[in-house]
């Protein structure tokens, strides 16, 4: 029997190259999805893609060829794609779907695949569960290709996806924007993506860490607050109006202001949602995962849209697309798409929609932020926290959770919400989210209240009750 199970968590199948993610899993995943998708369509068509992590291209190729060693034709791209460029592509060729190998945020020692059906956006649990069942049927030399030659058709998504971001984005108001922007590409896809885009729309944009290192400068490709002090810096010595990076398939976004704060994603959700609002003419809602900022709910109630929560995930996020309900999706961990674009995270767009919203208002992030709090009357300050676990007491913890909460840290509990791992809501407003890692030893904790320290203690006592 195989010897390494493939699991397909929120995002695809992760693991520690040469240790969990290995050249015998990729054939048998890509053997699986070549079985799976041949049981929908006899002569499928699949895009295959990857980042700029190690082996990353041999690992595409191996999956290439395997996919079509079993029936499928293989359209294979030349360079490092991001992965809403990979979307974009199923969607523009109407494609059967695609493989991207990639491990997008994580630390460099990780490599992943992902697998995206025809609608372009990740696949749905019922796909993956099929292809985790038929992967598992696969012995480790059973997906093994003979026909390894490298003479793919090759593609390049870059211009229809660049017109695609030319309808949604309002170029015209962008390059009104009254100063330059920095692009921090972190070693990752974006590099050649965002800042090539903006330059052919004729905005100043400086671009750095936009080389290959499959280290990513020893910081990871995550862009969060601490690896983009890199960025900070450069937006201080250019006095630029804001640093616009992305990660390491450029599905997600790290912003930060022109005073060189960092601004969270949450935030960032919160504020294009109103400007889209604002600006396009919708009267359309927006949804969000449950461990995401309610300042979200606080911009619907303002223009009298809804809030539809989600799962964590942003596989949960296309059916609302399609169903024409909603003007934005967005995920606190910076995942977000816009009406009229992919059922998939954009950190190209996100980044454009940030430079335009700046340019069209003519003032920072910070003193937007402060004018949206003045406005729905109220401050939303999201937190979030990874705590380790022993095994022991990450077993424990299903039971714990299970409870009947109607008070917790000494705050009456006005709504319990199992959506996704264990939400209590406070009289105030303000909330806690406990929610277990399906795949690692540790839980995630999201708090939100209105002010800082506020979210702070809040996190901290959720963490003090999970490790009594």
């Amino acid at each position: 029997m195989a010897s390494q199970a493939i699991h397909f968590g929120t995002s695809g199948w992760r693991g520690v190259i040469a240790e969990d993610f290995t050249f015998a899993g990729v054939r048998r995943a890509s053997a699986a999805i070549a079985a799976h998708v041949r049981a929908q369509k006899k002569s499928p068509v699949l895009i295959v893609g990857h980042d700029t992590r190690f082996f990353a291209e041999e690992f595409a190729r191996t999956a290439a060829a395997v996919l079509r060693s079993h029936g499928c034709r293989v359209l294979l791209c030349r360079e490092p794609t991001p992965t809403p460029a990979i979307a974009h592509a199923i969607l523009h060729g109407k494609l059967d779907g695609g493989v991207n190998i990639t491990a997008s945020h994580n630390p460099a020692q990780y490599s992943g695949l992902k697998f995206s059906g025809p609608d372009g956006g990740p696949a749905l649990p019922e796909v993956t569960r099929d292809i985790e069942k038929r992967a598992a049927a696969i012995e480790d030399n059973e997906g093994h290709p003979h026909d390894i030659a490298d003479d793919f058709e090759r593609i390049d998504p870059r211009e229809p996806y660049f017109e695609q971001l030319r309808r949604v984005v309002r170029f015209d108001v962008l390059r009104r924007a009254p100063g330059s922007f920095v692009c921090d590409a972190v070693h990752g896809c974006g590099a050649g993506w965002l800042d090539r885009i903006l330059a052919e729309g004729g905005v100043t944009a400086t671009s750095i860490r936009a080389s290959r290192d499959v280290l990513f400068g020893g910081t990871g490709p995550d862009p969060s607050e601490e690896n983009l002090a890199v960025l900070k810096q450069a937006v201080a010595e250019k006095k630029a109006l804001a640093g616009l990076a992305t990660d390491g398939d450029a599905d997600r976004f790290g912003i930060v202001d022109r005073d060189a704060s960092f601004i969270s994603p949450n935030h960032i959700l919160a504020l294009i949602f109103d400007y889209l609002l604002q600006t396009r003419g919708y009267k359309l809602g927006a949804s969000r995962s449950v461990a995401t900022t309610h300042l979200l709910d606080a911009v619907a109630r303002l223009h009298g849209v809804e809030v539809y929560e989600t799962p964590v995930g942003f596989k949960y996020v296309g059916p609302l697309l399609r169903q024409d309900k909603i003007a934005l999706g967005g995920e606190e961990s910076a995942g977000m798409t816009i009406r009229g674009h992919l059922p998939e995270k954009d950190g190209v767009l996100a980044c454009l929609l940030v430079a335009e919203m700046i340019a069209a208002r003519q003032s920072s992030l910070g003193e937007q932020l402060r004018d949206l709090f003045r406005r729905v009357g109220q401050e939303f300050w999201p937190v979030r926290v990874n705590l380790h676990l022993s095994e022991d007491a990450q077993a424990r913890l299903p039971k714990r959770l299970s409870g009947d909460f109607r008070e917790f840290a000494g705050r009456p509990v006005a709504k319990t919400n199992r959506t996704d791992g264990l939400k209590l809501t406070f009289a105030d407003g303000a909330w806690v989210l406990m929610r277990p890692s399906g795949t690692e030893p540790l839980v995630r904790i999201y708090a939100e209240a209105a002010t800082p320290a506020a979210s702070q203690q809040l996190a901290e006592q959720a963490r003090a009750w999970i490790t009594q």
